[in-house]
């Protein structure tokens, strides 16, 4: 990671902290010293420590985000490390997961290697490399899983291509047994969703497009949830998206499956008749596609129940090249990092659909807990010696998803009141591919902190 030196002591005052890992949601101060969480507590001083005064303010650990295309190597022009990683800082994320389906992929321990060594000179946040499932992202032989698991992969994914192939699905969910990791799979059924471009429904009826059906997604869910019980292989399901799915997952659930699903801020507040309303604005159009608005009522009970575990962005920038197009031609994919946390306050928590701490969980412990993200489990931003624990600027990560004393000091600071209109145009990711333009949205980061370093203020990203 970028960021070099020791980091000042910083004590933030006064704010709303919201820890649902340990079960804290209280007025307090929070004491960052050395990198570390240091204190938490009622009336703290600390000699020479810069104060940032946060009443009124939600203070919580640093967000999560498990689902993320940075695009390098291949597509640099779309997203970069650099340019993604503060686009993760603008958005209150202190953690960010990196998907495969790079150019080349990362589909063995060479490519795991270089993308921690990359992240290691341009990030400003923690970067977690995803290893690739299948070679080539080609669905057919697996990749070298233990080499990448060794170099610091801490899950695997052919993300954007189906493991359509169901004995090369069971044999990825045995091997993940042996290292402990989830395959996180893009569920869809390939023959189902050829040349599709938006939900199989009413609106996309209307607008003359093809359609995908929620069942191309849910016949995936079911089986890999069948797979789940044969093998005892962890299942995580990528951007859930339909009615159908959550109930698959909760009868999953009720079984005691090792099957865990995240949902993108997208899926759970925008329908598909923004395709409509937007007279088939690109920037729509997502992969999975915007749901119904019945599918969207479910994704939030789920979210709500603990059914979904994980709130993830799928953050998929592109060139502007790539979307101004006709429909049918432009690429799938939302810039999603800097919008995320105010679209979730604005159309869940406000309305009171969601509670704070919920909303919170499901973006730091809850993607910390699928991804076994803890004391000494990560390589962050450069590959540890062998047999030591991961370390960056001096901070081990200690309990991620939690301001546990003694933890790593990620933090992010929320102002729930601030409204701000969304401009893409001032984005830091170089995507400005989002259909929230121009939206007035309440409830933006303030302050984002990553291993102790003030990596953002006030919108400003400074590293």
């Amino acid at each position: 990671m970028k960021l070099r030196g020791k980091p000042e002591p910083l004590l933030i005052r006064g704010g709303r902290v919201i820890d649902p890992a340990q079960g804290i949601d209280a007025e307090m101060d929070v004491l960052l010293a050395d990198g570390v969480v240091s204190q938490l507590g009622h009336g703290l001083e600390a000699d020479g420590a810069r104060v940032f005064e946060a009443r009124g303010l939600w203070v919580v650990p640093g967000l999560i985000d498990m689902h993320v295309h940075l695009r390098e190597p291949g597509e640099e022009w779309k997203e970069d490390i650099a340019s993604g990683t503060r686009a993760a800082a603008a958005g209150g994320f202190t953690t960010v997961v990196a998907m495969a389906n790079t150019r080349p992929p990362v589909d063995d321990a060479s490519m795991v290697n270089s993308i921690l060594a990359r992240a290691a000179e341009k990030a400003v946040v923690h970067v977690l490399p995803v290893g690739a499932v299948t070679r080539g992202l080609e669905g057919k032989e697996l990749a070298e899983m233990g080499d990448m698991a060794e170099a610091g992969a801490v899950a695997f994914s052919d993300d954007g291509h189906p493991i359509a192939d169901a004995e090369v699905m069971r044999c990825a969910l045995e091997y993940g047994c042996v290292f402990g990791k989830p395959i996180i799979d893009h569920c869809q059924e390939p023959s189902l969703t050829r040349d599709a471009v938006m939900h199989l429904g009413y609106w996309s009826t209307v607008l003359g497009l093809r359609g995908m059906p929620a069942a191309a997604e849910e016949i995936m869910v079911a089986r890999d949830i069948m797979l789940a019980r044969l093998t005892g292989g962890r299942v995580h399901i990528a951007h859930a998206s339909t009615r159908g799915t959550v109930d698959l997952l909760r009868g999953a659930r009720a079984e005691g499956l090792p099957v865990t699903a995240e949902v993108t801020p997208t899926h759970l507040c925008l329908t598909d008749r923004l395709v409509h309303d937007t007279w088939y604005d690109t920037n729509t159009k997502v992969n999975p596609p915007l749901r119904a608005a019945e599918d969207v009522e479910a994704l939030r009970r789920a979210l709500a129940e603990g059914v979904i575990e994980a709130i993830a962005t799928d953050h998929a920038p592109h060139h502007l090249d790539d979307k101004d197009v006709e429909y049918n031609y432009a690429a799938f994919g939302i810039s999603a990092l800097e919008t995320a946390v105010p679209l979730l306050l604005t159309e869940l928590v406000h309305p009171g659909l969601i509670a704070p701490g919920t909303l919170i969980e499901r973006l730091t412990a809850g993607p910390a807990r699928i991804l076994g993200l803890g004391a000494g489990s990560l390589p962050v931003g450069r590959q540890p010696a062998a047999g030591s624990a991961p370390v960056v600027a001096g901070c081990r990560r200690v309990g991620a998803g939690s301001l546990r004393v003694g933890g790593c000091a990620d933090v992010t600071v929320i102002d729930p009141g601030l409204e701000r209109t969304v401009d893409p145009e001032r984005f830091y990711s170089k995507g400005r591919n989002t259909p929230l333009g121009g939206r007035k949205l309440r409830g933006w980061p303030v302050l984002t902190v990553v291993a102790g370093h003030v990596v953002m203020r006030d919108g400003e990203v400074l590293a």
